[in-house]
């Protein structure tokens, strides 16, 4: 018989506004199992505790170590599972890649069947596409205010405020400058930081620079 990890979780406040106790849960997963053939192996519960992020749920964890191929991993809904697309989205991923199924009873999304493989397929796709909708709009928003000399949050390194706008500081613009032709000429993230490092030059914040602050400043010159 093939084996299934019921993954039910509840906070105190969702318990009393929306009647999704840890018992019904448990009663309706319970159910889906029987009258489709499950055994339902392990029961992983986090109690009072958010679904905002996955790391925090010590349960869930555990039911996403349960997981062989051909187990499903069975949830009341997909909000019991995650509030964010991208963790379910992630978590998803994982289940395939141990060839296991993914079910939540109240969107009734089922991966044991070809019509919900296809229904999740999509589902990542819109998300996909929202996510790059709202990367477009961004990139936008940064350069019209760029290009008006308007202060965009974080203040870039290269500029100060004033009075709403950006002001050029002329000694961390020639920074900038020697980091965009350091980039030119094939140098690294790391390689420029480590310099910048050699050299004292701080950061914005009067830190260190890494590969990321650098890359971050380049990208953000080019939006």
């Amino acid at each position: 018989m093939k084996q299934a990890t019921a993954y039910i979780r509840v906070s105190t406040q969702e318990q009393a506004a929306e009647g999704v106790s840890l018992e019904a849960q448990q009663t309706r997963i319970t159910a889906w199992c029987e009258a489709n053939g499950y055994e339902l192996a392990t029961i992983c519960i986090d109690a009072g505790i958010s679904g905002s992020r996955m790391d925090n749920r010590p349960e869930l964890q555990r039911a996403l170590q349960a997981i062989k191929k051909g187990n499903a991993l069975v949830v009341y809904s997909l909000s019991r599972l995650g509030r964010s697309t991208k963790d379910i989205l992630n978590i998803s991923d994982l289940l395939q890649s141990r060839q296991a199924d993914l079910v939540s009873l109240t969107e009734q999304f089922d991966t044991t069947t070809a019509a919900g493989k296809l229904m999740f397929g999509m589902m990542a796709l819109l998300s996909e596409f929202e996510r790059g909708i709202v990367s477009e709009r961004t990139k936008m928003a940064l350069a019209q205010k760029k290009a008006n000399g308007e202060t965009y949050s974080p203040v870039p390194f290269g500029y100060r405020e004033a009075k709403g706008r950006l002001v050029e500081v002329k000694r961390e613009s020639r920074v900038v400058a020697d980091i965009l032709n350091r980039r030119r000429a094939g140098q690294s993230y790391g390689a420029i930081a480590d310099q910048l490092n050699n050299q004292g030059v701080p950061t914005k914040q009067g830190r260190q620079w890494y590969a990321s602050t650098v890359h971050y400043l380049v990208k953000r010159q080019a939006a």
